[in-house]
């Protein structure tokens, strides 16, 4: 039985602004960010949403609230939703990032899916998480439309594995904008892409696609 899941990444939050890795570290959403998370809300009214999942980060469950509020349903915080532990990366400028860590750094941004953040995950094991954390959720629900926030390297993953490729191969899938919304069909411990980085609800509040996390 299929499983409808909307996808959302969080807004802008106060660590895109200020240009440093946050990996899971708690940060919350920018004025802004919370503008785009109520624009989420609006759009998402009408969807036969009956459950709603997300990252227990703050920035996640910031964005998932408007949502929660309009559609009258609890939030369910579950840690697997997490975006990737960066280990050492974690609070670091990006510029800075390539001095002190100039291999693994570059794997990051030119191969992530082979990319091992220092005293962090790796992406096969970060990847792993996601895939049994999502699954998880969507075994819980068969039949049903479940609306989870959660971060840009979630989806990205997702999205690698619902084009049936290796994780390895990652890095040939794009990012996705803050606050996108991006469905999925799940089925059989299969997953589907049905859309991808909608942004058509953001008007000029979109923000640029992330070059890091």
């Amino acid at each position: 039985m299929k499983t409808t899941l909307i996808l959302v990444r969080h807004g802008y939050s106060v660590s895109n602004d200020q240009k440093y890795f946050t990996g899971n570290l708690d940060i919350h959403l920018t004025e802004l960010g919370k503008r785009q998370a109520e624009k989420c809300a609006e759009y998402l009214k009408d969807f036969p949403i009956e459950f709603i999942y997300s990252s227990d980060l703050s920035r996640a469950m910031d964005t998932a609230r408007p949502i929660s509020r309009l559609l009258n349903l609890p939030v369910h915080p579950d840690s697997s939703l997490r975006e990737i532990n960066a280990g050492e990366w974690e609070g670091v400028p990006f510029t800075e990032l390539e001095k002190r860590f100039p291999a693994s750094y570059r794997t990051w941004k030119e191969n992530i899916g082979l990319a091992e953040c220092d005293g962090g995950e790796s992406a096969k094991a970060f990847s792993e998480r996601i895939i049994k954390g999502v699954s998880a959720i969507a075994d819980r629900h068969p039949g049903k439309t479940v609306l989870i926030t959660t971060h840009a390297t979630p989806i990205r993953v997702l999205c690698t594995v619902a084009n049936r490729l290796p994780i390895e191969k990652m890095a040939e899938i794009p990012w996705v904008s803050n606050a996108s919304i991006n469905i999925f069909e799940y089925d059989s411990g299969s997953f589907s892409l049905i859309k991808k980085d909608v942004t058509s609800h953001l008007g000029d509040m979109k923000t640029g696609l992330p070059k890091n996390v």
